[in-house]
């Protein structure tokens, strides 16, 4: 049997956390939100549904995860052998967030090879220079990306072949901090632009019609969901690996913090130069790779602060495909009782294969498109029922209350199964109906 990695810290368990929910849904897709929704109307919404669900959905997956020391396939297999004895239904059930995280891994990674080109690009100059729709029309393109793409898995699984202590603990705790210090600067220096007090306005002020909008409450809430990354894979596999003393509660509630402050700081940045220059909040990978490159075209030292978005960018993608590909090789490392190194490359090779066809024109779009609206949701959903319902009635806030140095009352089991249950649940419906609300 393999001795069972762990994070060393709870700072880099954090930090770990953060860096799987930082992502793109917090750099071009949250701005892009906050922008088509009335302003600070949308952060009301947003930050009650933080609250709602955050504490409790991640909290959950955490406990969940470090209770049957497994990811989705042994924690789902505990959860029925607790309720009936028998598991084996637990386990095929746990194969959707599993594959579910890895068919998202895999399309992610080709974006994340998008921001690696976009990062050597703003380095060497060719991004800079030019038309930026057709740099970006190129390389979205038939195979327009393939050599990034093969470096941004290059680097993933390299960094997951040291584990989680030594790889994927200090690689977050080296990237989240210089993200978040890159885009304090960079939000700084759009705050000296020629009119972006203008988006300052629209970001502070609400749109009092917009919340009465029954869209900007669904939205609010998709954008909360997927924000902290609750899928029933990624921070139910990291939870596997926290020690027993560590609280929960606690840690739930610095990845909602953190995660909020990279949204807001990534609109700090996007929405005030967007305006500043007159262009338009497009939603969708556009804003990032199409209408901020044009930005920094027309600003002072627009070069040096490509480069400097671009690799904060990178780091934020970098960690959270970390934490997609990590569910799957978690999964075949204690299914199969191989060396992480195996599992890394069994992965690897799936990753590869797959990702070399869907990277043909528009699949990729496609593709994630699919697996956000339809599986992912569903996983979070699974992992719910399982710890809040499937498991004997006690045992979630128990497994939760392990490292809390205060008791946990009443609301926590109310919240959990028929709240957080509850929103899931329309979170998924709202997605499917909405073509995705994330």
């Amino acid at each position: 049997m393999n001795k069972r990695d762990s994070f060393q810290s709870k700072v880099g368990f954090i930090l770990a956390c953060v860096g799987s929910a930082v992502g793109m849904a917090n750099i071009w897709l949250f701005p892009y939100r906050v922008a088509q929704y009335g302003g600070a109307a949308f952060l009301i919404p947003y930050f009650i549904f933080i609250v709602l669900i955050g504490l409790v959905g991640v909290a959950g997956e955490m406990a969940f995860g470090r209770a049957t020391q497994s990811g989705p396939l042994g924690a789902f297999k505990k959860a029925v052998e607790l309720r009936c004895g028998k598991g084996k239904l637990g386990e095929l059930i746990g194969l959707i967030p599993t594959l579910g995280s890895l068919a998202l891994a895999i399309g992610y990674s080709v974006v994340v090879g998008w921001i690696i080109r976009y990062m050597v690009g703003s380095f060497t100059g060719t991004a800079f220079l030019g038309d930026s729709g057709e740099y970006f029309g190129a390389l979205c393109g038939d195979f327009g990306s393939w050599p990034w793409h093969m470096i941004a898995l290059l680097i993933a699984f390299v960094l997951m072949i040291f584990g989680i202590a030594n790889g994927i603990e200090k690689v977050n705790k080296i990237m989240m901090p210089l993200f978040f210090c890159l885009f304090l600067v960079l939000a700084v220096v759009v705050s000296f632009l020629d009119g972006s007090a203008e988006g300052y306005a629209y970001l502070m002020k609400p749109d009092w019609v917009q919340l009465a909008n029954p869209k900007t409450w669904v939205y609010a809430l998709g954008q909360a969901f997927f924000s902290l990354s609750l899928a029933g894979s990624g921070t139910l596999v990291y939870g596997s690996y926290l020690k027993p003393s560590e609280d929960v509660v606690s840690c739930a509630r610095n990845v909602a913090i953190f995660d909020s402050i990279a949204s807001i700081l990534a609109a700090l940045v996007v929405i005030p130069s967007v305006f500043a220059f007159g262009l338009d909040l497009n939603s969708g990978p556009g804003l990032m790779f199409i209408t901020m490159p044009k930005v920094f075209q027309m600003m002072p030292l627009g070069r040096l602060v490509m480069i400097v978005f671009f690799v904060a960018v990178f780091f934020a993608g970098i960690t959270s495909l970390i934490n997609l590909f990590e569910s799957p090789v978690e999964a075949i490392q204690n299914k199969f009782q191989v060396s992480r190194t195996a599992a890394v490359a069994i992965v690897a090779v799936v990753a590869v294969a797959v990702g070399l066809v869907i990277e043909n024109g528009d699949m990729v779009s496609t593709w994630m498109d699919i697996v956000s609206i339809y599986i992912i949701p569903m996983g979070a959903l699974l992992a719910a029922i399982m710890f809040f319902w499937v498991c004997p009635k006690g045992y979630a806030q128990e497994q939760v209350q392990i490292g809390h140095k205060k008791p946990l009352k009443k609301w926590f089991t109310i919240n959990s199964r028929y709240i957080f249950v509850g929103t899931t649940i329309i979170v998924y419906i709202l997605g499917v109906i909405y073509g995705g609300i994330g």
